[in-house]
């Protein structure tokens, strides 16, 4: 493992080795959206920030061979003009990923998903 923190690798550049997909829909995937990033740790995966200010913010892990194609998407920029590249990738239907989601810490654990008040919070939008 490397001195570079887990936030410094998610402000990373976005992955550059996967293919960007030109025409048409890969056959046989399924699609994701949200910001693509590299794996902190290990160089065969990618992470995949998805809905991060939506109600379900997730962290999506795949193996890169897993991912068919990437599709560039409209990127939206916040009140100080900050920025993340937003893509739609598709992976290989029957691929194995992993859901890395956020809680709030309580006993017990407390699922955002489980709360529109916990999303908002995580996000940081005002209620």
């Amino acid at each position: 493992m490397t001195d570079v923190s887990f936030i410094e690798h998610l402000e990373e550049e976005p992955l550059a080795e996967i293919v960007r997909y030109e025409s048409g829909t890969p056959q046989d995937a399924v699609a994701f959206v949200g910001t693509l990033r590299k794996h902190p740790y290990d160089e065969s995966k990618c992470l995949l920030l998805a809905d991060h200010a939506g109600d379900e913010p997730a962290i999506l892990e795949f193996r890169k061979v897993d991912v068919q194609g990437v599709e560039e998407r409209a990127s939206p920029v916040d009140e100080s003009g900050s920025s993340r590249q937003i893509v739609r990738i598709w992976v290989r239907r029957g691929s194995r990923g992993v859901r890395y989601e956020p809680f709030e810490v309580d006993d017990p654990l407390r699922f955002l998903a489980a709360s529109k008040g916990h999303s908002r919070a995580f996000s940081g939008a005002r209620s």
